[in-house]
């Protein structure tokens, strides 16, 4: 009997429990260890963060949903990965022994790269459900007294689409509210450019991305170094294409969102061998451990390299899914081993998202995620804006009910009229 161990319940850990608990004989016991005892459902957290959504409509203890599918939860930080004893030491002093380990805890949000940034700082976050109720306090306040907001993302930020996500939602809001008019909006980001969302853009993001802030009247700023946070200003330096130094800015601002750089957390980063040095998961083909070969990883945990460089740093988005034809390769793997044959299962590198704009949306899909592409699509409506809407529906439906089907596979593809893709 062999016991899998999945670190983090997110987007990645649930679908894994659930896919392995399908997969594998019932002699083979599966734990999930998460720091906290609910899931949620983060792609929803720009509509928590104006009030569109309530807390409890994205949120769910984990615990009673795993135990329907006799899969076991600790709810506790890990604290270390002792690889080479394989167990967890767990922030109770306990610990917690593996034959194989999962690695899916999403990011560490390294608010400390810009010093006064962050929902500790001066500046809000939509990352967690936590720091997407922080911002709503804080934005309840703004539209008390409205002025000058700026949105975007930080140097090192991987994933952009939530930043024009909250960038149009507010945008909207302030509209519904009449208060648009006394909110000057600047989108300040690490991109080189509009709509190259940490891929070298995708079909016309970049024109149809601009498009949509001149018709909002948000203003932009690219290859934007944002070097520190004080109450109400935020310094940006604008770098060129070549990576000089085109104008220094000081931006005034009574609300900001900005999404921070991520790294790996630290009891994953902590293991020799097993990250690069931000802390990322260094894994093969079949999505293992190039060091330790009975862990796996999967989702924003895992290195990928920059698309390209780009004058600011920026990184390489793990959208939905990609991360469930992680998880799945991850399950078929860990089942072939166990009966004693090669992995051959791979995960897909392309990019797939909905992302909602207030009343419309867009959505982008990249196959592969690196030019040149066989795929390599952008449009917009509102029937994004909907489609959006009923997945989150769906896809908090299929974690509770403990479904293993793939998800995006099921619902975003063929809602885009696409059946079957390759990688």
């Amino acid at each position: 009997m062999a016991h899998i161990v999945i670190l983090g319940a997110g987007t990645g850990g649930m679908p894994a429990a659930y896919e392995l608990r399908d997969k594998l004989d019932k002699s083979h016991r599966i734990t999930v260890v998460n720091a906290v005892d609910y899931f949620q459902f983060v792609p929803s957290n720009p509509w928590v963060a104006v009030g569109w959504r309530e807390r409890d409509a994205i949120t769910f203890p984990i615990r009673p949903y795993l135990a329907k599918k006799g899969v076991d939860f600790v709810a506790q930080r890990a604290t270390r990965i002792d690889a080479e004893g394989n167990q967890l030491e767990l922030a109770d002093g306990s610990t917690l022994a593996y034959d194989y380990l999962v690695i899916t805890t999403g990011p560490k949000l390294a608010f400390e790269e810009v010093p006064g940034s962050g929902p500790e700082g001066h500046t809000q976050s939509i990352c967690t459900v936590d720091h997407a109720q922080k911002a709503l306090a804080a934005y309840q306040a703004f539209v008390q007294d409205p002025g000058p907001a700026i949105i975007g993302a930080m140097p090192g930020a991987s994933c952009f689409g939530p930043a024009y996500e909250f960038s149009f939602i507010v945008d909207t809001d302030l509209k519904r509210r009449k208060l648009r008019s006394k909110v000057p909006m600047t989108y300040v980001t690490s991109e080189p450019y509009i709509g190259h969302l940490g891929l070298g853009g995708v079909g016309d993001s970049k024109s149809m991305l601009e498009s949509e802030f001149r018709n909002n009247d948000i203003k932009w700023i690219c290859n934007a170094k944002v070097t520190k946070v004080e109450a109400g200003k935020m310094f940006v330096t604008e770098l060129d294409e070549a990576g000089q130094v085109k104008k220094e800015h000081e931006l005034p601002f009574k609300y900001s969102m900005m999404l921070p750089a991520f790294k790996g957390v630290e009891a994953v980063a902590g293991v020799e061998g097993l990250c690069n040095p931000r802390g990322f998961v260094m894994i093969d083909e079949h999505q293992r451990s190039k060091k330790y070969r009975n862990i796996y990883s999967a989702g924003v945990c895992v290195a990928i390299p920059p698309v390209e460089a780009t004058p600011v740093a920026t990184g390489a988005p793990k959208t939905g899914y990609m991360i469930e034809t992680m998880v799945t390769a991850i399950v078929k793997n860990i089942a072939a081993d166990l009966a004693g044959q090669p992995a051959t299962s791979k995960g897909t590198w392309n990019a797939i998202c909905l992302a909602d704009m207030g009343d419309t949306g867009a959505a982008f899909v990249a196959l592969p995620q690196i030019p040149p592409r066989n795929v390599n699509w952008f449009k917009k409506g509102k029937w994004v804006h909907l489609a959006k809407i009923a997945f989150e529906k769906y896809f908090m439906y299929k974690m509770k009910n403990g479904s293993s089907e793939p998800v995006y596979e099921k619902y975003v593809l063929k809602l885009m009229g696409i059946h079957r893709l390759e990688s």
